[in-house]
Order: structure tokens, then sequence, then C-alpha cells
């Protein structure tokens, strides 16, 4: 099985690099020539366009930012749609709308080529080390064919449903990951106001009900004051942009996925879009006067 990969990025480097690692056949595509030529160093093959990628391919994935960039691939001059055909897979492991998913999925349909949509959790350090979680959208038969190829970049990978159903548990996650963060930041700020020593009180909760997998990933981070980006606050905007409008559409308030949006927005204002999303504790720490370290 040859397998093409679409989207050299923060994530897709790292994630084709596992896939290489896993024995399969790899050909590459990105705007940018500098990560084709370190995957191609490593015996991947390039492509000129995503239609070259899909020609040559069974199974083409792709990791890209948003939902423009995934129809512009798929569906743009040039794109996947004008060299894929029937027996053909599309994986779209980016982390877009699900309607837009689903939108793109049908397109596919019309030549034959199967879709799933599968968004990844995890932020670069998982997609370097292969331990990502995946949320899968899809047909059961095309999912069980094609777990072999995302557990070569996964710890864990679950199909959720139907298509989109993958990026609706995405932005569940992100909802769950944003306020994680924020709750994280008030309560490590409140900790250095009141005079405690963050880490101390880091230490004292993390065991508790109070511990998460976001808490042992970014508060030692914030407090080492180390906010480059493993994902980065602009990304986490667009995924709550997506949650929102989604949100809109289906009918569910979501007030505090709000107020993080405006927060996270906030940052962004003050030039730190491209820091890591626990820079949000900046938000705070300015409005305290209070800087939270060991």
């Amino acid at each position: 099985m040859k397998i093409g990969f679409i989207g050299l990025g923060i994530m897709g480097k790292p994630m084709s690099k596992n896939l290489l690692t896993a024995g399969y056949r790899l050909v590459v595509f990105d705007v940018n020539a500098a990560p084709m030529k370190e995957l191609s160093a490593l015996g991947a093959e390039t492509a000129a366009s995503p239609k070259e990628v899909a020609a040559k391919c069974d199974v083409v994935v792709t990791m890209l930012p948003n939902s423009p960039h995934v129809k512009a691939v798929v569906s743009g001059p040039r794109g996947v749609i004008e060299g894929a055909g029937p027996g053909k897979t599309v994986i779209d492991m980016s982390s877009i709308a699900p309607l837009a998913s689903r939108e793109i999925a049908s397109l596919l349909a019309e030549k034959g080529v199967e879709m799933l949509d599968a968004p990844v959790s995890g932020g670069e350090p998982k997609a370097i080390d292969g331990t990502l979680s995946v949320m899968v959208g899809g047909k059961k038969d095309v999912f069980e064919r094609c777990y072999p190829l995302m557990k070569a970049m996964a710890a864990s990978v679950v199909r959720v449903g139907d298509t989109g159903a993958g990026n609706v548990a995405k932005l569940a996650n992100q909802i769950v990951v944003a306020l994680n963060i924020a709750a994280m930041s008030e309560a490590l700020v409140f900790a250095a106001k009141a005079g405690v020593r963050p880490d101390l009180v880091y230490q004292a909760i993390r065991g508790g009900l109070a511990g998460s997998t976001v808490l042992d990933a970014k508060a030692p981070l914030v407090m080492d004051r180390k906010f480059s980006p493993g994902f980065r606050i602009n990304l986490h905007i667009k995924d709550l942009g997506n949650v929102l409008e989604t949100s809109r559409e289906i009918g569910v308030p979501l007030p505090m996925t709000a107020a993080v949006m405006e927060m996270m927005q906030a940052i962004k204002v003050d030039g730190l879009g491209d820091a890591d999303h626990c820079s949000l504790v900046r938000h705070y720490e300015r409005m305290a006067h209070i800087e939270v370290n060991r």
C-alpha cells in the first residue's frame, strides 16, 4: 500500500516520519519545499501537487490548518479529486468543521472515493512519539481497513460515528482542553497572588480530582515560563471558532467556551497568537498583576 501525505507542518511532518518508520511507502506534498526535502532524505517520494499524490497512492492523508485549506487541496485546481478514483481513500486528519467534512466527503463520493475524518489530539510532542489520540468518523469497513495505518501514528484510534463525527469529537475535546487551561490559569494565579508557591499547589492537587492530563502537561510549562508552541493560541482560536459556529447551527449554548474564546483573542491581540495555548495564563496574570513561577 502506498500512502500519500499532504501537509508537512508542525504535526504532519512527524506523523509522516512515523509512517516511514512503520514501513509504509510514502508520497508527500507541501507548499513549502523544506519539509519535503527532509522527508525525501528519509525515503519518501515527493509530488508536485495534491493531484499527483492522489494519482500515485491508495490512501491520501491530509493534515492542514482549517476547512478552506482542506477544500482547496481536495477540490481546488490540481486537487486530490482530480487524481483520485474508485477504490481510493482520503483520511483527513485536520481539525475542521463537521459540516465541511461532510461536504468534502460528498464530493469525493461522487468519484467513488471513500473518506474518513480523523482529527487528532496530543500536539507536537505526541505527534513526534506516535502517541496521538485519533477520533474517526466514517464507514466502519473503511475505518477497519485503515486502522493499522492510523495506529502507526497514534496510541488511540477510536471510531465515534459516521462522517463528521470525528470532528465533532475533536471539537468536544478542544472545549475540554480550553476550559481546563483556563481553570488551571485561574487556580495558579490565585495561588500566586495569595502568596502560596504555585509549584507546591500543583503537587498538592494533581493527585486528586482536580488532576488532569492538561494540568500535568501545561502547569510545569507555565511555571517554567516555557511558551514555545506545542499547540498555538491561533490554532485553538481556529478550533473554538469551529466549535461556536457548529454550536449555533445545532442550537447549543456554550457560554464558558465563548468566554475562553474571548480571552484567547485578547492574548492574540497582545501578539502571542503563535505562543502555546497555555499562554492563556498571561491574560489572568495581567489582570491580577502577578506572575506564576516556581
